[in-house]
């Protein structure tokens, strides 16, 4: 399967029932590995749920959920290398577990413990809650590497809503001049917080953007893991051989990719919105028949590779780990409030240091309780 096709030529696999469409590859991946990625998708859910539940029990701060996309993430994330690099956006729980990211991690930094949001050796940036923001930088490192000469691809995450972004034009539009490889995931879940996809972008596709820069965009069903993967792999591959690249249409550029996953988020845009406001209950239930893990689920029983027993054991063990998280997070002493401005620069500038002494200044004078009220 190759990542050059048209843009409305939106990519499936598996059909909403779970079978494999007639006509359809199934990818090159491993009978541990798929299994793996179901756990994944699993594991994800479970912990959304319990993190919205954490949220409304006041344990912890505003929280971003993400059923609905796990295909997305775990599917692309998978289909990474060990030497490439995920850029997320605020939504990519399930991507950053995947490379490596515990979920105790994540938690900390949704409650408020910038701490949960470094990410050493694991290639993985740190969050990035400004819309669009991160596309520049994965923009800049994928140049950076393509400099140096290093063979890595660079993932970036983002939503519909920052195709209307100008960060979003800048980071393609040098992208395609300069080539780079570098791989612009939109999960587009319908909704830019509550205006519908159709009220903030009149472009057919958003996968055809990527045409005014000069390479390849692709759809793909963002509920069907398995195409996910698929689509990732082979923007990987073109990423990270541009020889390869370059023979097939010379004179443009073809390492970048940008792919369009269309999905839906069940739930709110953050546990601070009220998505009832903005979207009927229809539509959502017509969503929830593209469930991602029972179409999963549905394909390897019928593969033979899961049955009752490995579900509930993998239901299990997924409620074990998402508690452990919890109980890790939880238990870890919280920073002084100071530390906050220790996580801007690698070294507090001057305007950094005057913010953290008025800072002090305030809890001297009022102290912390009067503070928080």
């Amino acid at each position: 399967m190759s990542v050059s096709r048209g843009p409305r030529d939106r990519v499936q696999i598996l059909d909403e029932e779970g079978t494999v469409r007639e006509g359809a590859t199934v990818p090159d991946i491993d009978d541990d590995s798929i299994v793996e990625m179901y756990r994944e998708m699993r594991l994800a859910r479970h912990f959304d749920g319990r993190a919205v539940s954490l949220q409304r029990q006041g344990r912890m701060g505003t929280y971003p959920p993400l059923s609905g996309q796990e295909a997305a993430q775990v599917g692309s994330a998978m289909a990474l290398d060990d030497s490439d690099w995920l850029f997320p956006s605020y939504r990519e729980h399930a991507a950053a577990h995947v490379r490596g990211v515990g979920l105790d991690r994540t938690l900390r930094y949704w409650m408020g413990d910038e701490r949960g949001n470094a990410h050493r050796g694991l290639n993985v940036f740190p969050v990035a809650v400004p819309i669009a923001t991160q596309i520049l930088h994965a923009t800049g490192a994928s140049w950076a590497a393509d400099l140096r000469g290093d063979d890595a691809a660079f993932l970036c995450y983002f939503g519909d809503g920052a195709t209307s972004e100008g960060d979003f034009h800048e980071g393609l539009n040098f992208a395609g001049v300069f080539d780079l490889p570098a791989i612009f995931f939109c999960n587009n879940n319908q909704w830019a917080i509550s205006v519908p996809r159709e009220r903030q972008s009149a472009s057919e596709t958003l996968a055809q953007k990527a045409h005014a820069y000069g390479f390849e965009g692709v759809q793909v069903d963002g509920m069907d893991p398995l195409a996910v993967y698929q689509v990732t792999r082979d923007a990987v591959t073109k990423a990270n051989d541009p020889e390869a690249a370059s023979d097939e249409s010379p004179g443009r550029a073809t390492r970048p990719t940008l792919i369009e996953a269309v999905q839906y988020r069940f739930g709110a845009h953050t546990t601070a919105d009220d998505p009832s406001v903005y979207r009927d209950d229809d539509e959502v239930e017509r969503w929830r028949q593209k469930d991602p893990i029972p179409r999963l689920e549905t394909y390897l029983r019928d593969r033979g590779l899961l049955d009752d027993e490995s579900v509930d054991a993998i239901g299990r063990s997924v409620e074990d780990e998402v508690a452990a998280a919890i109980e890790a997070a939880e238990s870890t002493s919280r920073p002084e409030p100071s530390d906050m401005f220790d996580n801007v620069f690698a070294e507090r500038t001057d305007p950094v240091a005057a913010q953290a002494a008025h800072l002090e200044q305030l809890r001297e004078r009022y102290g912390d309780e009067e503070l928080l009220e």
